[in-house]
């Protein structure tokens, strides 16, 4: 029987080959997502209540948050959402990082949640809240976007500008997923309302906005916080906002154009 030759490796048969890697649409962009206050943080007084460096003036480390009438916490409620933006962002190639992962007892003070996006080259900031405006019939989200000037310790007028075109972009796609209208009770009834005194948007030097998702003290907004099924809805919404913001960022657009008010 003649023996037939070896046939050198890879020829012969069928090589495997593998279909290319499809780039994810936030491929190489970092998101920082600030769960706001820290759900024991009522267990540490002491270390919250002392002051700070703030944007202006020395401020308070941090605070407990507010809580809806059957006692569901502001602080459980932000990190829960932010973990699922967190899960949703990664999903689309991000990388995200959290300020606080329920890791730690208390805090972090509001300057370190300041400087940890700027550590992390962060490509976009978004700090997850709910309200507790005890205003009559209060409801609805808003977010809160900084107020550029230049000045020392506040934040520059680019990085203002660019913090209004990604809270326009969350606030549109926020209200479509949620159902929810921007809150009549504070600000113009824009969903946009620009303040010059937090700080985690006065120290960015990233685009940055805090998203207060509704308000806990009216008993109907309470019931969609408590919704497991609606905390997803709502960061489908903030996660479909950072996606747009970045995506024409990186086309070297306008995002402002892409959002307009609900």
């Amino acid at each position: 029987m003649t023996q037939r030759a070896k046939a050198p490796p890879g020829e012969g048969h069928a090589r495997a080959t593998q279909p290319p890697l499809t780039k994810l649409p936030l491929s190489g962009k970092t998101v920082v997502v600030d769960p706001g206050h820290n759900p024991t943080n009522h267990l540490h007084i002491a270390e919250t209540e002392r002051l700070v460096p703030g944007s202006t003036r020395m401020t308070r480390c941090d605070d407990t948050g507010t809580a809806t009438r059957s006692g569901y916490a502001e602080a459980r409620f932000n990190l829960d959402v932010s973990r699922r933006i967190r899960d949703l962002l990664i999903t689309q190639g991000a990388r995200v990082r959290l300020t606080h992962d329920g890791d730690r007892p208390w805090g972090p003070c509001v300057d370190e949640r300041a400087r940890i996006p700027r550590d992390a080259d962060a490509d976009a900031v978004v700090s997850v809240h709910a309200d507790g405006s005890l205003a009559p019939r209060a409801r609805g989200f808003h977010i809160i976007i900084p107020v550029g000037s230049g000045a020392r310790r506040t934040v520059t007028r680019e990085v203002a500008a660019s913090s209004r075109f990604l809270g326009e972009a969350i606030r549109t796609r926020y209200a479509e997923a949620t159902s929810s209208a921007p809150a009549g009770y504070v600000g113009d009834g824009s969903g946009l309302v620009a303040r010059r005194d937090l700080v985690i948007t006065n120290l960015s030097t990233a685009p940055t906005v805090l998203v207060e998702c509704a308000n806990m003290a009216n008993a109907e907004d309470a019931l969609l916080l408590e919704n497991p099924a609606w905390r997803q809805r709502a960061a489908r919404g903030i996660t479909a906002g950072i996606a747009a913001f970045l995506a024409r960022q990186s086309q070297g657009g306008s995002v402002g154009k892409l959002a307009t008010a609900p």
